[in-house]
């Protein structure tokens, strides 16, 4: 777990400083910083839907 909010924060900094560094403004910065983790966990979701569903044998029989 502490691995995973290493990660998180790491993420967090990294969208914050470089929208911060093409803006220069922390408003901004600590928008993108908030939104894109969200948007991406919503995307991975539906990535790993997509990559369910062409798993080979997915039809097999039991």
């Amino acid at each position: 777990m502490l691995k995973t909010l290493s990660f998180g924060a790491m993420h967090i900094s990294i969208a914050f400083g470089v929208t911060y560094l093409l803006t220069g403004s922390i408003a901004v910065g600590s928008a993108v910083a908030l939104v894109e983790p969200l948007v991406n966990t919503v995307g991975y979701f539906f990535h790993e839907k997509f990559w369910q569903r062409r798993q080979p044998g997915r039809f097999a029989a039991s």
